[in-house]
């Protein structure tokens, strides 16, 4: 009897394993229980992946046998893969190569655009450089798109889905930027180029005092003007704005020269034609005690001071424009202030920390100055904003405005910009052009988590508790286990003595 409960057992079993099989085959799914769904295919990647009507091809060259922390980076891409070849039904299908086998597939990765990369090994006390691939191709049909590198804990589907969408995408939609009063060119932008000409077509625009703007325009962007703008071609953008038009404006009030440790205000033109829509950017300093650090030269050697002319912001409202980011980097910036009427809707959408201050120009930077929390008595002032409503004429048009026109572009001192800065730019043209697929991927890579500050008490309190609570753990656990073994122990003696 007891062995055909078994056997019966058995069976069942069997079955059962082999019915999850069937249909784990079929119907696939995972927890995701990250804070921002990291291993979650957005709605946007959905999307593009169901919208496809040409096969794509990902061919990933990726050397093997590195340090486990970047190795990581292909089982998580080649997940990754997997979900994109499933949810597209097969129009996604990749391939891994690893370039180091021969010299035939590294001469095939450099043809294709994928450079080495040296990465540095540590073996018995020795440090050993290897030249590692870590990059991938998306093709279709005769088009293909580079992305020459995976930085680990990068967002890796951000990258996958905006070379699909650029490859797939048939009219894009045009986007200008305005040059004419000392604007940065192109080539100084060339980290937000290359992000916006995945959805738009980038075109420069010089105001004339007759020539109205293009129709094709859906917004136009006016980033750190440095020359007067006259009032005949900010009537020009009035007329844009009549028609619905939107703009992205980044304009410096304040400046400062940490050479000659000035600090000044600033104006091209602009204050009194923003003043009629309702938004006065101040002419003074925000300083913050979240902040970037400045290099100060002296003859004996150069060293570097926290500088509170440089906030660093981590301060956002739940928008689209800012959805995501979590540390946007500014230099000499302001406070932005509403002033309007109903008529117009005020959105702040990026603030300065809750140990803040306002310093008024023009000023001295004081680079030994030891600063003091009492010195940020102000809290939440507001760096970025969208203005929406009648801002000109009859019809609806919108306004993303920025306190700071030097936040997106390179300079021989900042060449490399942060992610969540370019971020910022993008997902306000996004937002603007109502093209809002990709907000959600670019920000998905996690750029700064910086530790909140605990209380002392707090921090003993946590210290202890991880120290302890593993231990009282396995103590409890072993006097239950004793307390268990006694009583069975007693049983099997009752059971003996009848």
């Amino acid at each position: 009897m007891k062995s055909t409960k078994i056997s019966t057992t058995l069976i069942l079993t069997a079955v059962i394993v082999i019915i999850v099989n069937i249909l784990s085959e079929n119907y696939k799914f995972r927890l995701d229980l990250t804070e921002r769904k990291e291993y979650t295919l957005s709605k946007a990647t959905r999307d593009i992946l169901n919208n496809l009507d040409k096969p794509v091809t990902v061919s990933v060259y990726f050397s093997k046998n590195l340090p486990s922390r970047i190795a990581n980076v292909s089982g998580e891409l080649k997940d990754l893969l997997i979900e994109y070849s499933d949810r597209s039904k097969g129009m996604v299908v990749y391939k891994f190569i690893d370039p180091n086998e021969s010299d035939e597939m590294e001469k095939e990765a450099v043809q294709n655009g994928i450079h080495p990369i040296v990465i540095n090994l540590r073996e018995k006390d020795q440090v050993k450089q290897q030249k590692a691939f870590l990059g991938a191709v998306v093709s279709m049909g005769k088009e293909k798109e580079i992305i020459p590198f995976f930085q680990p804990g990068s967002a890796m589907e951000y990258s996958l889905s905006a070379a699909i969408k650029k490859l797939s995408i048939v009219d894009k939609p045009s986007i200008a930027l305005i040059q004419g009063h000392g604007e940065p060119f192109v080539s100084d932008m060339g980290q937000v180029y290359n992000e916006l000409s995945v959805l738009y077509n980038v075109e420069t625009l010089t105001l004339s005092d007759t020539a109205s703007i293009p129709d094709k325009y859906r917004t136009i962007a006016i980033i750190r003007p440095r020359d007067t703008i006259p009032p005949s071609q900010l009537l020009i953008l009035d007329k844009y704005l009549a028609r619905g038009g939107n703009l992205f404006i980044a304009v410096n009030r304040v400046t400062g020269n940490i050479t000659n440790a000035r600090g000044t205000s600033v104006s091209v033109g602009m204050e009194a034609w923003l003043g009629k829509k309702g938004v006065t950017i101040s002419d003074n300093f925000i300083i913050d005690a979240s902040c970037g650090s400045a290099e100060i030269q002296q003859q004996i050697g150069n060293y570097t001071v926290k500088f509170p002319y440089l906030p660093i912001i981590h301060k956002f409202a739940n928008n689209p424009v800012t959805k995501g980011l979590e540390a946007v980097s500014l230099q000499f910036t302001s406070p932005i202030v509403f002033s309007g009427d109903n008529s117009i809707k005020f959105t702040p959408v990026a603030f300065s920390s809750d140990k803040s201050g306002i310093l008024k120009t023009p000023l001295t930077f004081d680079l030994q100055k030891q600063w003091q929390l009492s010195d940020f008595p102000l809290s939440s002032l507001v760096v970025a904003c969208i203005i929406e409503g009648k801002l000109s004429g009859t019809n609806n048009s919108r306004i993303v405005l920025v306190s700071n026109g030097d936040f997106a572009v390179s300079s021989q001192r900042r060449n490399q910009l942060p992610s969540d800065n370019i971020s910022l730019l993008v997902n306000s043209i996004d937002w603007l052009s109502d093209n809002t697929g990709l907000i959600e991927l670019r920000t998905k890579e996690i750029t700064s988590r910086p530790i909140k500050h605990l209380e002392n008490s707090t921090a003993a309190f946590l210290k202890w508790f991880n120290f302890l609570a593993p231990i009282i753990l396995i103590i409890v656990y072993g006097l239950v286990r004793m307390q268990l073994n006694h009583r069975k122990r007693i049983k099997r003696m009752e059971v003996s003595n009848e």
